[in-house]
């Protein structure tokens, strides 16, 4: 598989009744998430470093094929200079590779204070990192970072590394009016959307509007892209982000629509493979 299409969470329970079946335990959550869609951003890991049981359940809840993308604990990102935290980091990689097969990339999203000024430090951590063993992305938020010609030697540094630009786009959230929930989600920065590729594989971040037509211009846009790089051989992480986070999974199943209908070769989603919800409830009833 070249194409994985997620979320950042599957343990939300304003799911249930919609994405998850209405009764669904909070155990049955990643299993359920699995059967639906391919990847998950696994943004849990950024507040609390799992324990190796946690990580051995994630794996054995989840069918070969699936994928997590773990956000690097806050600790080792945003504590001030990297290069002290490199240990700290290994020790997550080592964690992260009780997911066996399931894990994806891992990244590391540094906080808005983290300028180029700090390039030295940057690449000191990021040549310390296992990269020929496992993939790793980095985000990067400061604005200066976008700029010329911050943002050619960090594209330079990424791709001598072989490390992924994570691409966040919060064009939706920013250009676009309508629900008063969508103010919760302009704290993520207004930053410039620069797609670059920096390696064989590539993290994009849509942060959606909850009205969901509202999101159709740009999810065309990013169609086109996505079939350019998967053309070209790349490994392409689509996750959905929303204000309003019971819209993020059917955005996502739209963007799944919005491909297969331009004929782009992507594997199918295993959400649209289900039997209907009803049916299936209907029939653990007459079961018992």
């Amino acid at each position: 598989m070249n194409f994985y299409l997620g979320c950042a969470v599957w343990s939300y329970k304003g799911w249930l009744g919609d994405f998850y079946p209405a009764k669904s335990a909070s155990s049955q959550l990643l299993n359920l998430y699995a059967q639906r869609l391919t990847t998950v951003e696994g943004n849990t890991t950024f507040y609390a470093t799992p324990q190796p049981s946690t990580i051995e359940r994630w794996r054995e809840q989840t069918p070969p094929g699936f994928k997590f993308c773990l956000k690097l604990p806050r600790e080792v990102t945003h504590g001030g200079l990297l290069e002290p935290k490199i240990q700290q980091a290994l020790n997550f990689h080592d964690l992260a590779l009780g997911l066996g097969d399931r894990l994806g990339a891992i990244f590391a999203q540094l906080p808005p204070s983290y300028s180029p000024a700090y390039l030295e430090d940057l690449t000191c951590f990021l040549r310390a990192l296992p990269r020929q063993q496992t993939a790793f992305a980095l985000e990067i938020r400061h604005p200066q970072w976008f700029e010329t010609p911050h943002r050619e030697q960090l594209i330079a540094l990424l791709t001598q590394l072989g490390v992924a630009k994570v691409l966040l786009d919060t064009r939706p959230i920013y250009e676009c009016e309508g629900d008063p929930q969508i103010k919760s989600e302009r704290r993520k920065p207004k930053l410039p959307l620069q797609p670059d590729i920096s390696a064989p594989y590539t993290l994009i971040r849509f942060i959606s509007h909850p009205q969901r037509d509202l999101n159709h211009s740009y999810l065309e846009w990013w169609a086109i892209q996505v079939a350019t790089w998967l053309e070209e051989g790349k490994q392409v992480y689509f996750f959905v982000h929303c204000p309003v986070e019971e819209q993020s999974p059917g955005t996502a199943r739209y963007f799944q629509q919005i491909l297969e209908k331009k004929g782009i070769s992507i594997p199918p989603l295993p959400w649209n493979q289900l039997v209907s919800e009803p049916q299936q409830l209907n029939l653990f009833e007459l079961g018992t």
